[in-house]
């Protein structure tokens, strides 16, 4: 695992391409550069967090700065595994928890917002290029073709190749099902 964690093993182009300029743990070029090797020495689940997203306060000040902080390297990520013969055997999922309010606040942020929010998938079988339902004009509720937490998550068991109705076993005979009922995958992405 230390071999595969140590990027400063890679080129100079390939940091640059992720944005790689410190290869502290916690940043975040340096975190999909090793979901990249992670995904390459064979890992099958690898999350990434980026440490500062939550904009309650000057939203417009800080917003560029994590946009780039975080374009590049994801953009970066996806490119490297499509060159590497790896991006459809892996999915790429970028989302939070919710979305950003669709209204400033007075300390010039945005705040949590369970109304509508932006997930994006990439690879595992995903075509490229398509947009499954839209807001409205402030961002504030789906306009149409509402999707749920459940069907994210049932889209990710199907590209994991998890049947809908598989069950987990925990402590002796006790097994709950993997999915909650009511999600199915989002199949106008296949």
């Amino acid at each position: 695992v230390p071999d595969v964690l140590d990027v400063s093993r890679e080129s100079p182009a390939i940091k640059k391409l992720y944005g790689v300029r410190d290869t502290h743990l916690h940043l975040f070029p340096a975190q999909c550069l090793r979901a990249r090797r992670l995904a390459e020495a064979g890992v099958r689940f690898i999350q990434l967090t980026h440490p500062g997203w939550d904009t309650h306060v000057k939203q417009y000040q800080l917003l560029p700065k994590l946009c780039q902080d975080v374009d590049q390297p994801i953009a970066a990520l996806i490119k490297d595994l499509k060159q590497r013969g790896l991006l459809d055997e892996t999915l790429v999922c970028c989302l939070g928890e919710f979305g950003r309010s669709p209204r400033i606040n007075p300390l010039g942020g945005r705040d949590h917002w369970t109304g509508c929010w932006t997930v994006y998938f990439a690879g595992g079988g995903v075509q490229g290029g398509r947009a499954i339902g839209r807001s409205d004009e402030l961002g504030s509720h789906p306009l149409d073709r509402p999707t749920s937490p459940r069907e994210i998550a049932a889209t990710i068991y199907h590209c994991l190749g998890i049947p809908e109705k598989t069950t987990q076993r925990i402590l002796g005979d006790d097994s709950f099902p993997m999915q909650e009922s009511g999600g199915q995958a989002i199949m106008e992405l296949f």
